[in-house]
């Protein structure tokens, strides 16, 4: 009996600790990805129940002028040029709405210094992610393709 009864706590135990490190699907666009003109590399990390990216890598991250680093020089807020394009949070609050999809972001262009509303879409195999930039409705915008890659590139 007594057997019997700790097999079954066990077997309730362990369920329980498998149910827990179930991987929630929303997470899968979690990781590094590399920008369509592979200039840049996002990573694209989780707060809340909420996604956001970071620019962590760039193809030509110090300016040839100044041999310093770019920094975001096209922000319509001066107080907000100085800062380095290198760690900026360039995707922001995007919120997993099932089905492979992501909607009610923002994403930031350092090149314009603009803000656009975003929805990404992540391929069935996790590796590709398509992201539509757009002003007011999404007919008026931009898609580009992002691949998932595991290290940065050299």
């Amino acid at each position: 009996m007594k057997t019997g009864s700790l097999l079954i706590i066990t077997l309730i135990i362990s369920s329980c600790i498998f149910a827990q490190k179930k991987k929630n699907p929303a997470d899968n666009i979690i990781g590094k990805w590399l920008s369509q003109q592979k200039t840049g590399v996002i990573e694209i990390y989780k707060r809340g129940a909420k996604f956001y990216g970071k620019l962590v890598w760039m193809k030509d991250s110090i300016d040839s002028k100044t041999k310093k680093p770019l920094q975001d020089t096209k922000n319509p807020d001066p107080n907000l040029r100085n800062r380095p394009l290198r760690g900026l949070e360039i995707l922001v609050s995007a919120q997993y709405v099932g089905n492979y999809n992501y909607k009610e972001g923002k994403i930031y262009d350092p090149e314009g210094g603009d803000f656009y509303s975003c929805k990404l879409k992540l391929s069935e195999d996790g590796n590709t992610l398509y992201l539509r930039g757009y002003l007011g409705i999404s007919l008026i915008g931009r898609t580009e393709t992002w691949s998932r890659i595991k290290e940065l590139p050299k």
